[in-house]
């Protein structure tokens, strides 16, 4: 059987075409004989196709003899915190993430919910699947395990609730399932929280939530004026990236409060090392090293970024695309901590998130991340990188190219979960100057 939807750091297709019960039953089953887990965390998000693909996922893996701990409805990072908090051998969660709505997908990890990549487990797991040549096992048992209760705990315990001042947020989970969380956290919080799309429907009525798309944006920043609110946030459909806005609604770019939260983790912890991805740097690296940290590349994504975190022991690591990492969190991404830590900023600063951020983004403006449909990616990168050829910048290769020059960077990637080729460029204290760069770049990966 050909699978042909891995990608560099997970499972992604188009259901039923690309993934369907029978494939992500072989997928089960491979991972349960290549990692032998023993024990495996199986979770789902809210996509209708999800439940019937967890099904399919459980009966591979039981058949190669893994036991399941089935947890049924939850966030990625759910599946991340039970596999590692109950000494589980291996967590999968069902999803596609921001993706449309015919997509699904899986991520995977291992013990200690170490990341499952392409440089460290997926090929062999895909070519155990195609192959299909199974070993008998003994079958494997499931169980429901119900671990919100410990995983709400162990978000509080990550803040200093006598911080947190009394705020009133936003909070917009885009029908996807952050909402049932939010629930659970709300007792133990002083905010009060205006729900926005708040129920979890796989159908996503108000459109797929990405609220990195600006198109996606106006229902918080409108619920934020609105109200009068003092913070808003919104989530992806598996909430393993939240996403800012201000008092005022801007919506504040996750480039910004990666060096927010990198300055704040550093704070009595200096020497410790902060790592970032290649997309967006400047700000972070200045606000690192200001702080007293040492600031690390990695290429982007999310099982890369973890592995990097894990060889390190940085203390945090963030991506512009609103992935926040912390070893509190057993290194891995979750869209809860990072906008409690914001909260907990507010309270011990006194300030308005646009108060903290306002510096940094005079001082770096940032194009945001724009997406590009093209049919040759190597002849658009070349295109562009060939009329700056000559002018001399540092050229880097960590994640796509990164080209950077004395007063203005620029980034340019394929993604690796849709044909898509993403730009990101900043400047110096430079708005013009940025703006004319993305207008010329543009123009030529456009041909």
């Amino acid at each position: 059987m050909k699978i042909d939807c891995f990608k560099a750091y997970d499972v992604r297709g188009r259901v039923p075409d690309q993934l369907n019960a029978d494939v992500v039953r072989a997928i089960g089953r491979a991972f349960a004989e290549e990692i032998r887990p023993g024990r495996t965390v199986v979770g789902h998000d809210i996509r209708l196709s999800s439940p019937e693909l967890a099904q399919a996922l459980t009966e591979g893996l039981t058949a190669g003899g893994s036991d399941v701990a089935d947890i049924g409805m939850c966030g990625t990072e759910e599946v991340y915190f039970a596999t590692a908090h109950y000494g589980a051998g291996g967590g999968i969660m069902v999803t596609a993430s921001h993706n449309p709505l015919d997509y699904n997908g899986l991520k995977l990890v291992r013990s200690e919910a170490r990341p499952i990549s392409g440089d460290s487990g997926l090929p062999a797991i895909r070519a155990r699947a195609e192959r299909g040549d199974f070993r008998p096992m003994p079958h494997g048992q499931v169980r429901h395990l119900d671990h919100r209760a410990d995983y709400v705990a162990r978000l509080l315990a990550s803040v200093d609730r006598e911080a947190l001042p009394g705020l009133k947020i936003v909070v917009n989970p885009g029908n996807g399932g952050a909402g049932p969380v939010l629930e659970a956290l709300e007792p133990y919080l002083p905010f009060e929280l205006i729900r926005v799309n708040f129920e979890p429907d796989g159908r996503f009525p108000n459109g797929i939530p990405n609220p990195l798309l600006p198109e996606n944006r106006a229902a918080t920043a409108e619920a934020v004026r609105r109200n009068g609110a003092d913070l808003g946030v919104a989530w992806d459909g598996d909430f393993d990236r939240c996403f800012l806005f201000d008092a005022q609604g801007n919506f504040i770019e996750g480039y910004y409060i990666v060096g927010l939260l990198a300055e704040a983790c550093l704070e009595g912890h200096a020497g410790e090392r902060i790592v970032h991805d290649p997309r967006l740097t400047w700000n972070t690296i200045e606000m690192v090293r200001a702080a007293g940290g040492e600031p690390i590349q990695s290429k982007t994504g999310h099982a890369f970024m973890k592995e990097r975190l894990r060889h390190e022991d940085a203390i945090y690591g963030g991506e512009m695309s609103a992935h926040h990492y912390f070893r509190d969190f057993y290194y891995c991404d979750t869209g809860m901590l990072p906008w409690l830590r914001v909260a907990e900023l507010l309270g011990r600063r006194g300030q308005s998130l646009g108060e903290m951020v306002a510096e940094r983004m005079a001082r770096f403006p940032c194009s945001g991340e724009l997406n590009f449909e093209v049919e040759d990616v190597a002849a658009a990168t070349n295109r562009v990188l060939g009329a700056y050829a000559e002018q001399g910048g540092a050229l880097d290769h960590t994640d796509g190219v990164s080209l950077e020059f004395a007063d203005w960077r620029f980034n340019l990637r394929s993604s690796n979960t849709e044909p898509l080729l993403r730009l990101n460029v900043e400047t110096r204290a430079d708005p013009a100057l940025l703006e004319r760069r993305v207008d010329e770049i543009s123009r030529m990966i456009q041909g």
